[in-house]
């Protein structure tokens, strides 16, 4: 049966008008290995909460700068560190004055064993482990920090023939939870989790041993007209973002 418009209620007027005029939207973004669980969090909220969707993608920050010189299709960028995304700034490739910090790193010495690894890490000048992995230095920020750990330490001669190199963080980490290293430099964020380490025995790395892991978010040019970029970073700069970025072990 046809009612007439002016037999419905104005508040039926205003909710047909508010979400008939909600258009969601996907931004596809590229996010730095360490950060792949509290995103998938962030992700369902930001989602429950604007209705856009992201559309993400995991990797070593390096790889993901060489991908987006060549055109990949992301739309924002969370890095590893704050190089890079001011390296992507300089030169042209992001929405001007997006850039920002979104977390600080803490870098861990893990093992899935319990109890292998002490809380001063001197696992690693006292045991005979035949396998010590990290990330790819050249291509992740927790990978160079984990050299310079070892280095501040005087342990790189001592280690270098352990060393087990993954491309990214969570190679480095899935060759300690595999079995196929006895420990090896991870993100805290990957075995942390509310307060504790969630699996195994950690030592968590002293930030003066190591540069600081300054991660930033950038919008790229490919999101300049979206409006769900833009949401995106507004979101991650909100409380509700913050207390899942604090809750895996990262500073902001």
């Amino acid at each position: 049966m046809f009612i007439p418009a002016s037999r419905i209620a104005p508040a039926c007027l205003i909710a047909v008008f508010v979400f008939g005029s909600v258009r969601a939207d996907e931004v596809q973004v590229a996010v730095a290995a360490n950060f792949t669980a509290p995103i998938r969090t962030i992700a369902a909220n930001f989602e429950k909460d604007t209705g856009h969707k992201l559309v993400t993608s995991f990797g070593a920050t390096g790889q993901f700068y060489t991908q987006i010189k060549n055109g990949a299709p992301f739309e924002v960028f969370l890095s590893a560190d704050g190089a890079t995304a001011q390296k992507l700034e300089a030169e042209g490739d992001t929405v001007k004055g997006s850039r920002f910090t979104y977390a600080v790193g803490t870098l861990a010495l893990w093992s899935a064993r319990d109890g292998y690894v002490d809380a001063q890490g001197k696992v690693l000048s006292e045991k005979q482990y035949q396998h010590l992995s990290i990330a790819n230095p050249k291509a992740a920020p927790y990978g160079l920090a984990a050299t310079q750990v070892l280095a501040r330490q005087g342990l790189t001669d001592k280690v270098k023939d352990k060393l087990v190199e993954g491309q990214n963080i969570t190679q480095a980490y899935q060759f300690v939870s595999t079995g196929n290293a006895e420990l090896g430099f991870v993100a805290l964020s990957q075995i942390y989790k509310d307060g504790k380490v969630t699996s195994g025995s950690a030592w968590i790395v002293p930030a003066d041993l190591h540069d600081p892991i300054k991660q930033d978010a950038v919008i790229l040019n490919k999101g300049k007209d979206n409006p769900a970029a833009k949401a995106l970073v507004d979101y991650l700069k909100g409380p509700k973002a913050a207390a899942v970025i604090k809750s895996y072990g990262y500073q902001l």
